[in-house]
């Protein structure tokens, strides 16, 4: 007899389909396996794909977070889209997500029944010094980053470069091969224009060379620019992703606290659910 799961498909961090980040939700992943769940997320072959297991924390729901790869702790757009996914037959404000950093709130916002919005309060970031900045620079081919180069880890870790303008993110070719035999910490590169950010993230050795919009990155990166004086305490960030891959997204960030003393951090967007299936596993 033939086992069929269900699946929600959606795009995170846009209002449109076909934009931003595509994420597959199967909404009961009870029978599965890991070994099971991480052959299904080599066959979407998405950046991640989410699998929603009963809550063992006081959560809402439990969810399981992986790439074609490998497992993830934690992970922005997925946790986002998750949250859209179960938000309707939940009919709560805040869906608390169980992940593997512990219980991530997510604060929907809806016009009539329908999400349209959601903020995620990620934990507040870690943060260590990275001493190869002159051979990230080169792989990437920048001459200098305007602040210190710092890794960031809210449960995924980040490393974050800043540059003159957008047209420099934008002119970027990096040798994905240097930087993934350099580091396997996701690179963000990015440039600010007064509360508006304009960025790309490069995980070449998670597999993925270009991420159309990084969930997890836009709390910390938010912090980075805060705390280096590039944007208030506060202050509503637009950040922009993805154009460079054809699925332009938006993401907005805030942070609350002062320099040295971060008390909260919050990352937004919008999702929209484009399709549902079944998909066959035995």
């Amino acid at each position: 007899m033939s086992s069929m799961l269900r699946y929600v498909l959606c795009d995170v961090f846009t209002e449109r389909p076909l934009a931003g980040n595509p994420l597959a939700v199967f909404t009961d992943a009870r029978s599965l396996s890991a070994e099971t769940m991480q052959a299904i997320a080599r066959e979407t072959n998405l950046s991640e794909t989410v699998f929603v297991l009963p809550p063992a924390a006081g959560g809402h729901a439990k969810i399981r977070i992986f790439t074609p790869r490998a497992e993830l702790n934690f992970a922005g757009h997925p946790t986002l889209g998750s949250a859209f996914v179960l938000g309707g037959p939940l009919q709560t404000d805040v869906v608390q997500l169980e992940t593997g950093v512990g219980i991530i709130p997510v604060r929907l916002e809806r016009e009539a029944a329908t999400v349209v919005f959601g903020w995620m309060q990620q934990r507040v970031p870690a943060v260590r010094a990275f001493e190869r900045e002159a051979e990230l620079l080169a792989a990437l081919g920048v001459q200098r980053s305007l602040v210190p180069v710092l890794c960031y880890n809210n449960g995924a870790q980040h490393l974050f470069v800043v540059v003159e303008s957008f047209d420099a993110v934008h002119a970027l070719k990096p040798r994905f091969q240097r930087l993934a035999d350099l580091t396997d910490v996701t690179v963000n590169v990015s440039a600010v224009a007064g509360s508006r950010v304009k960025t790309r993230a490069f995980a070449p050795s998670h597999g993925i060379n270009e991420d159309p919009a990084t969930g997890s990155a836009a709390g910390p990166l938010a912090v980075h620019l805060a705390e280096h004086g590039l944007a208030e305490f506060g202050e509503l960030l637009s950040i922009e992703q993805g154009a460079e891959v054809q699925r332009p997204s938006e993401l907005r960030a805030v942070v609350s606290g002062t320099r040295g003393s971060v008390s909260q951090v919050e990352v937004g967007g919008a999702a929209v659910i484009v399709g549902r299936g079944e998909l066959r596993v035995s």
